[in-house]
């Protein structure tokens, strides 16, 4: 099972995974949040590659940070390793759990691509949706797997 770790500013994360757990149930202990605030450069570096261990359940580790640029992303594409760890931007909530729903099923490329695929498409102008425009489909992720 793929494991994943949420680094955000404040306490983004944290309240991404209780939204989580209002409609999945309880996280594993696979999936966890952490903020980089107060932390110092090289503290918050040995916290990420601590919590890493922590959630790698030998199938990688699939990173979520809020925004691409921000000091949480730029800390951890860091630890990108190919078949290791990966890291998506700007996480919300469909994309988590998109990802918490299919990480037991996929390698963690499949699971980054789906993931990414997922998060395009789970952005909507809701007032065009309203008027009847169609929004753009994507039925299939990379590698041919089902993830719309």
């Amino acid at each position: 099972m793929i494991g994943i770790l949420i680094v955000t500013h404040n306490q983004l994360g944290k309240v991404l995974i209780d939204s989580a757990e209002m409609l999945l149930g309880d996280m594993p202990e696979s999936v966890v949040a952490i903020s980089t605030d107060s932390e110092e450069p090289d503290k918050l570096r040995e916290k990420i590659a601590r919590e890493i261990r922590r959630v790698d359940r030998r199938d990688g580790v699939l990173i979520f940070t809020d925004m691409f640029g921000g000091s949480p992303c730029n800390i951890v594409c860091s630890f990108i390793e190919e078949g290791r760890t990966d890291v998506i931007s700007s996480v919300n909530l469909p994309v988590l759990l998109k990802a918490v729903s299919s990480r037991k099923t996929m390698k963690l490329s499949e699971l980054s691509e789906c993931v990414e695929a997922y998060g395009k498409r789970s952005i909507s102008l809701a007032s065009g949706i309203l008027k009847g425009k169609k929004r753009t489909q994507l039925s299939r992720c990379p590698f041919g797997v089902e993830c719309g």
